[in-house]
């Protein structure tokens, strides 16, 4: 059984999470990494970890979500506000731990996300993901999310993939 609990972005659950992501993500992405420099990459993972702090994934503004199987994280989610727009959250940190992976994770946390985006009064929900994430793309098409004009950081690589949902 999945049991889903909003977390502290800085509790030792989500860093453990966080740091797996990021380092599945660089694996994912190496071949567009790879003619980085050290300080390069360095920099990029901090700026992709910056992207999210406590207080932004953290009520009234967002929730951090961590499922658990049997006692062990085993994957995690984050809602945050879009700076500008005050109807519109993000997703971000979508992530499944490979032990749990095909067990409805995910699935249980894109659900809640949506719950609580709507109990904080979000009306438009976008996230950003990537062509070497297939069963994320899957993921989201099978809950309704609709394909949108790239946005962010990563706007003009071929390899982001935005999705929106209302």
């Amino acid at each position: 059984m999945i049991e889903l609990t909003e977390e502290r972005y800085d509790s030792a659950a989500a860093a453990a999470l966080v740091a797996e992501l990021l380092a599945e993500i660089n694996e994912r992405y190496a071949h567009e990494i790879e003619a980085m420099t050290p300080e390069e990459l360095a920099a990029e993972d901090a700026e992709y970890l910056a992207e999210v702090t406590p207080d932004m994934v953290s009520r009234p503004r967002g929730v951090f979500l961590v499922a658990w199987i049997d006692g062990e994280p085993a994957g995690c989610g984050a809602l945050k506000p879009v700076p500008d727009l005050a109807t519109t959250g993000e997703v971000k940190r979508m992530y499944t731990a490979p032990a749990a992976r095909r067990r409805g994770v995910s699935r249980a946390i894109l659900e809640r996300l949506e719950e609580v985006a709507a109990e904080l009064g979000y009306e438009h929900l976008q996230l950003e993901t990537g062509t070497e994430q297939p069963e994320a793309l899957a993921l989201y098409v099978s809950h309704g999310w609709h394909r949108i004009t790239p946005y962010g950081r990563y706007k003009d690589s071929p390899s982001s993939v935005c999705f929106g949902k209302d």
